[in-house]
């Protein structure tokens, strides 16, 4: 749906100066595996189904109204594969908008619906396996495209740092 009032004003009071932007981010495989990849044909990477996090949402219910604008299919969220941020995840849109996420990266069962997206932000839809993806917009670890089921959520930590 393109960005919400909400984000319009945050960006009508600071431009394209950086924002903080929870977001979430879905894993939907096809019978073979297959992950599905959103190309968003403006000369972006290509990127899961994904997008902010709206205001008294929670990550489950932005995942589920996400992919649904993007990809036309109902999906429910079966578990949380990792969270990620920091500045490996930093972000300029080609208008030059600034943004560091926190995704919550979801993986999701089809429960309906058809790759027909609703919005404007999807040009093309594409299964690829987890070995040929296409290069991403954002850097997920590897881990949470090949190891499925090891009940484990990936997330950043440098363990290096200690609490003095």
């Amino acid at each position: 749906m393109g960005m919400s009032e909400y984000y319009q004003e945050i960006r009508r009071k600071v431009g394209s100066e950086l924002i903080f932007m929870p977001s979430v981010a879905g894993i939907i495989r096809n019978g073979a595996g297959e992950i599905l990849f959103q190309n968003k044909g403006n000369g972006e990477k290509w990127s899961l189904p994904a997008g902010a996090i709206e205001p008294g949402e929670a990550p489950a219910e932005a995942v589920v109204r996400e992919v649904w604008e993007e990809t036309g299919l109902h999906v429910v969220p079966e578990i949380v594969l990792g969270v990620f941020g920091g500045k490996d995840f930093r972000y300029q849109y080609p208008n030059g908008h600034k943004v560091e996420y926190v995704v919550f990266v979801f993986e999701c069962m089809v429960r309906g619906g058809e790759h027909n997206p609703i919005d404007s932000e999807t040009a093309e839809l594409r299964y690829f396996s987890a070995e040929n993806r296409p290069e991403l917009a954002l850097p997920y670890p590897e881990s949470i495209f090949t190891e499925t089921g090891s009940g484990k959520t990936a997330f950043q930590w440098d363990e290096g740092w200690r609490k003095v």
